[in-house]
């Protein structure tokens, strides 16, 4: 069997975490931000903890 090649833009996107859990960034933070407000804007620049029904997908797109 050949080894699973790795998905680059989801390498680019996601991380692991020490646990396992897979962290990635929140999305609406590129344009249109004048109708945000501060703290909208301020909690999207947090990181967050994929979901458990991506994960399964995620994961093997990094090729663990």
């Amino acid at each position: 069997m050949p080894k699973i090649k790795t998905n680059r833009g989801a390498a680019k996107r996601f991380r692991l975490t020490g646990t396992g859990k897979i962290r990635r960034m929140k999305a609406f933070t590129s344009h249109i931000l004048t109708k945000k407000s501060t703290k909208r804007k301020r909690n999207l620049r947090k990181s967050t903890i994929a979901t458990k029904a991506d994960s399964t997908r995620i994961r093997r797109m990094l090729g663990k």
